[in-house]
């Protein structure tokens, strides 16, 4: 039997898939076949060129190819080690704000790729290492984050967030040793923030092992 045409077969994958990305090693054929091949359904408006290689097949709107996801984006340009939402996006992912903001922040313990996404922006948190480290779940993120400047991001009142935390940690959402463990690389304010949730939480003996703030938490800018 004849194999079928490399176009034929990237096109038939590709147009039979969603919500997936897609590369040139993922098909057999010649690598610049494949890549033609994959240019033309670019062209087409059947994938998303996400950068050079790799490519999305969302939902096909009549405004264009739907973007992937923020967090399936980030895990495909900067890994899941210690990645998560950020800022604005991180209070929203742990239910401690319904605000939706404009763009989708995903904080990175490292240098931070270029955006392909116009809606997706990515914030470094470089000197945060030991999130990668202590590989750091997106939710484990997110607490980091919102801890960082907690009166800008919060909406909910003080014990109700506290409370959503709580459960948070109670269901393993969030890892509490991981997150004490890499609180060692945070910013003074974002420990102050800590160990004042698990004291109220209950979690002492967690509050005391979180590294003290050289300075008082309302010293810190941005923290109320």
């Amino acid at each position: 039997m004849r194999s079928r045409p490399v176009a034929t077969e990237v096109r038939d994958r590709v147009v039979g898939s969603r919500e997936r990305f897609w590369t040139p090693e993922d098909f057999r054929g010649a690598p610049l076949a494949v890549a033609k091949a994959l240019s033309r359904l670019e062209k087409a408006g059947e994938v998303r060129r996400i950068r050079r290689g790799l490519y999305w097949r969302g939902v096909v709107t009549p405004l264009g190819m739907a973007p992937p996801p923020a967090m399936r984006l980030a895990r495909e340009l900067v890994g899941t080690r210690g990645v998560g939402p950020g800022e604005g996006s991180a209070a929203l992912a742990l239910g401690l704000s319904t605000h939706v903001p404009a763009m989708t922040t995903i904080a990175v313990p490292g240098r931070v790729p270029a955006s392909p996404v116009a809606t997706v922006r990515f914030v470094s948190r470089s000197g945060s290492s030991k999130r990668l480290d202590e590989r750091l779940r997106p939710a484990e993120v997110a607490l980091l984050e919102v801890l960082r400047d907690w009166a800008r991001y919060v909406e909910a009142p003080e014990a109700l967030a506290y409370d959503r935390i709580g459960r948070l940690i109670e269901d393993g959402t969030i890892r509490l040793d991981r997150v004490v463990a890499a609180s060692v690389t945070e910013p003074a304010r974002t420990r102050s923030r800590l160990r004042t949730v698990l004291g109220a939480l209950g979690f002492a003996d967690a509050a005391e092992r979180v590294p003290a703030p050289r300075q008082a938490m309302s010293s810190e800018p941005g923290m109320a």
